[in-house]
């Protein structure tokens, strides 16, 4: 009976040595590179930060509304 009540604790002793060890961790999946950051572009009229693929190009520079371009254009005529 003591044989069997020691190999039982040798086997939990075992078991929960065997739950302690620490675990492998998960490999990092690999991430797609970020996005490049867009340039920005201040607006002649307002001084707004927009995208350039955003801007709207107007004789004085480059706008961030058809409104702005055409302020810009009537308060300061070309030469």
């Amino acid at each position: 009976m003591k044989y069997l009540l020691l190999v039982l604790i040798v086997l939990a002793v075992l078991w929960f040595a065997r739950g302690a060890r620490p675990r492998s961790a998960p490999r990092p999946q690999a991430r797609p590179a970020p996005p490049e950051p867009a340039t920005m572009l201040a607006c002649a009229q307002c001084g707004l930060h927009l995208p350039r693929d955003e801007a709207l190009p107007g004789r004085g520079g480059v706008f961030c509304s058809e409104a702005h371009r055409a302020a810009y254009e009537k308060t300061h005529p070309s030469p």
